[in-house]
């Protein structure tokens, strides 16, 4: 991992757990004498968080001894046998925890808008549910029928009704759940996002107020601490690492254990310590279920072992009752998800923070249609990989892959903007992602592009990023105007694209992006896309996996 960018400290040692440690460290758990004689009983949480609607085993990406591997992960199927499996070893005390960006994502959440996914959830018997950033893709309307949907209780302390009516200034969703379990009074708050209206469209968020976390959580922390006697208090927020890295510092959360976060799909195998809590993250696409083990005695904690697992479906065989509710939810749209539109030699990626083949290709089929100077894609983080069959060196991309890739089905829109704004822009994003103020990072990746290159240094000063931009090869024009292409955001200003404001001559050309790569697939496929280095740092590898250094963290 390179350092720079934002939470710069004192390197550590990779924070990684080897298996046969956090192994040993949860049969420890177990012949804890205190839970042996009943003392103590040990309270275990399951979380899942970011599965974006991936009901199906799928390709997932690991890095063993600095190499990209591939293995099949996740499922919801084996999801639920595994939470079936765990939740036995302590049945009584186990609580199931999802941490948001649940039902978009996929074929049959954005056909369905989110229905389809509901009873799926609720089949595995979640016990607490928090909204996340993609929640509100659907609108506020549909956003509340599938949470509430759900049987899982609900908490989020900071999104408010912002409508004319009597729910004006209203929660959407309660604050707080208070649960005794393991003998313990175990208090939750639950956090979305604050900067989901920028993230987002900004129609998405249409009647929903946001506010930062900081400016409730002590009133809710001093009810659950000295009203309600808890504990145990734990934060579930769907807010990104470096936001809740940046919130664990934070005096007015003093008196949380953890922060059980989600949002940057980060793989955390211990905990990162921040001075007033610990904070977790349990990757995406339900490829893994992060495990917590407490032990107390007396109100102190004794024994805490955190464990990150992966969700192997040899190791757990898929669940007949969940296969069967999957297939139920993908008939009606079966056939469509089904057809394959094209090939690809190579892997489909999207975990690298800087450039990825997957968004090359995706900007390689917005310029062949187009011509624009610059092709632009949004700097999504979400879909696991694509990887080719062995035996025929091939993948098929099917309409259903199409949707993972892009699960907002956008209209394309062209713009003019002179060389002066492109570069105020390009440093604008490289901020939104690497902001030294955690609370600044909007939590996506660097924008991918084709028809220009840049070269940048994460670690300076907003403003100061960006090193050089060529356009076509040539050094950019500051006084030239570009034409460029991107995704409408329904509810941006006409004159603004992909967060570029001030759009001169914008016009919507009357092609969706899932058009436009149908036609590129049906001339090119197969495809093979790589990493070109159209975007490059002085101080980061073009492999970065992560935006957040220098805590001791590796994504792997």
């Amino acid at each position: 991992m390179g350092i720079g960018g934002g939470l710069i400290t004192t390197p550590l040692a990779a924070a990684a757990l080897h298996d046969e440690d956090a192994t040993y460290k949860a049969n420890s758990m177990q012949r804890n004498k205190a839970v042996q004689n009943g003392k103590a009983p040990m309270l275990t949480l399951l979380h899942t968080a970011d599965i974006h609607s991936q009901v199906m085993a799928h390709d997932e990406f690991f890095i063993e001894n600095g190499k990209p591997v591939f293995k099949k992960r996740g499922g919801l199927a084996s999801l639920k046998t595994m939470i079936n499996t765990l939740r036995k070893q302590n049945a009584v005390n186990t609580l199931v925890i999802d941490g948001g960006d649940c039902f978009q994502g996929s074929g049959i959440a954005a056909l369905s808008e989110g229905r389809a996914i509901v009873p799926l959830m609720n089949n595995i018997g979640y016990d607490i549910m928090l909204p996340g950033n993609w929640e509100v893709v659907y609108g506020k309307e549909m956003m509340m029928q599938d949470m509430f949907g759900y049987n899982a209780l609900k908490v989020c302390a900071n999104m408010y009704h912002d409508t004319n009516d009597e729910m004006k200034g209203d929660l959407i969703f309660p604050p707080y759940f208070v649960k005794h379990i393991a003998g313990i009074k175990t208090g939750f708050i639950g956090y979305n996002d604050p900067l989901t209206p920028k993230r987002q469209s900004p129609a998405y968020c249409d009647g929903i107020k946001f506010t930062p976390p900081e400016n409730n959580v002590a009133k809710y922390i001093k009810i659950l601490k000295e009203y309600e006697k808890c504990q145990l208090v734990f934060l579930l927020t769907h807010m990104g690492l470096a936001q809740q890295f940046g919130l664990s510092n934070m005096e007015q959360i003093k008196g949380v254990d953890y922060i059980l976060g989600a949002d940057t799909h980060e793989r955390l195998r211990k905990p990162v310590q921040g001075k007033y809590a610990k904070v977790t993250e349990p990757g995406a696409f339900g490829s893994f279920i992060a495990k917590l083990d407490i032990v107390m005695e007396n109100g102190v904690i004794k024994d805490q072992v955190y464990q990150l697992l992966d969700v192997d479906p040899e190791k757990y065989k898929a669940d007949e009752e969940m296969k069967r509710l999957i297939s139920t939810a993908k008939e009606p749209y079966k056939k469509e998800l089904d057809r394959v539109i094209g090939k690809t030699k190579l892997p489909l990626v999207r975990y690298y923070v800087i450039e990825s083949p997957m968004d090359n290709f995706i900007t390689d089929a917005i310029m062949w249609k187009f011509k624009p100077d610059i092709a632009l894609s949004n700097g999504f983080r979400f879909c696991p990989p694509l990887v080719p069959d062995p035996a025929t060196g091939m993948a098929h991309i099917t309409v259903d892959y199409l949707w993972s890739m892009l699960p907002v089905d956008s209209e394309a829109k062209k713009g003019s903007i002179s060389g002066k704004q492109l570069w105020q822009w390009m440093e604008t994003e490289l901020e939104n992602a690497f902001a030294q103020d955690p609370a600044k990072r909007l939590g996506g990746w660097v924008v991918r592009f084709k028809g220009m290159e840049v070269n940048f240094t994460l670690g300076n000063d907003a403003g100061k990023r960006v090193n050089y931009i060529k356009v076509a090869g040539q050094p950019i024009d500051l006084n030239r105007e570009y034409s460029f292409i991107a995704c409408e955001r329904e509810g941006d200003p006409d004159t603004t694209i992909c967060r570029v404001q001030g759009v001169k001559q914008p016009k919507l050309l009357g092609h969706t992006m899932h058009k436009v790569i149908e036609e590129y697939l049906a001339v090119h496929s197969p495809i093979a896309p790589v990493m070109e280095g159209r975007c490059t740092a002085t101080d980061a590898p073009a492999t970065l996996l992560t935006q957040v250094t220098g805590l001791g963290y590796e994504f792997r």
